[in-house]
């Protein structure tokens, strides 16, 4: 297996925008932290977040506040909850996942900073079978029904938050169907899909929380460079490859950052 073929990158950029005048910032710097996925399944990476927010040293509810706006995978409510982030005039809105374009907008017209956490969507391997994006159970069930029909013989789940809020859900859907299918974040084969590769979330996250930092202490926003990943992960779950009869070659085994028994 290629270990280029599944790499999934994020990046941090930032959209410039001037800083609202010194005197009408907060005692204490609130940072508004907009996401398209959900509380409950991104609590790890909200974490990391955190952490990347205090390598610069702010430490939430001693230093800065973070004022949290969820979209639980409906990409509609972006424009609004960012709004909501805007009326409060937050020192710098950092915004993780889902789609930047309309946020772009929005930090067009706002006197704050904005650090979006960007994912590519992976590269199609071979002959890709593929539907319409599932909104509820049924389709969900459709699309895996069609799967097996088809007698598929392994599934590539993009990068959406969308589709991370519904981890759980895919991940019973292939066991039942019996699909061998490969996600982009370590997040899936931990709750018992296959297996993922890609640029470790978590670390991204941290990222994101830093550079958030960097432009509470001052820095412009428009000196900062783009990053990119620097840490890859190839997670295997072998209990799952049991369940559907696949034998893992020793070679991908020893490659991979992290095997689950």
């Amino acid at each position: 297996m290629d270990r280029r073929t599944f790499i999934t990158t994020a990046a941090c950029s930032v959209i410039a925008a001037p800083l609202v005048a010194q005197a009408q910032q907060p005692a204490v710097p609130v940072v508004g932290f907009l996401s398209s996925r959900s509380p409950e399944e991104s609590a790890a990476h909200a974490a990391a977040f955190r952490q990347g927010l205090s390598e610069t040293g702010y430490v939430e509810a001693q230093n800065v506040a973070i004022e949290y706006r969820w979209a639980k995978g409906h990409y509609e409510r972006l424009p609004a909850l960012a709004s909501e982030l805007v009326r409060l005039r937050v020192s710098v809105m950092a915004a993780v996942g889902g789609e930047p374009s309309a946020l772009a907008a929005k930090a067009a017209t706002a006197t704050i900073p904005i650090v979006f956490l960007i994912g590519d969507d992976p590269v199609a391997l071979g002959l890709v079978a593929s539907f319409n994006r599932p909104s509820t159970e049924a389709e969900f069930e459709s699309n895996f029904a069609m799967l097996a029909k088809e007698r598929v013989g392994a599934l590539v789940v993009e990068n959406d938050p969308f589709f991370d809020t519904q981890r759980n859900r895919l991940v019973a859907l292939a066991a039942r169907n019996a699909v061998p299918a490969i996600y982009h974040i370590r997040e899936f084969p931990a709750g018992g899909a296959l297996m993922s590769y890609g640029a470790s979330l978590t670390d991204a996250y941290r990222q994101v929380g830093a550079y958030t930092g960097r432009i509470l202490k001052g820095e412009t926003p428009a000196n900062l460079p783009v990053t990119r990943p620097t840490k890859f992960e190839l997670v295997i779950n072998l209990k799952t490859a049991k369940a559907l009869s696949l034998t893992i070659p020793q070679s991908l085994l020893l490659r991979a950052d992290e095997v689950i028994q």
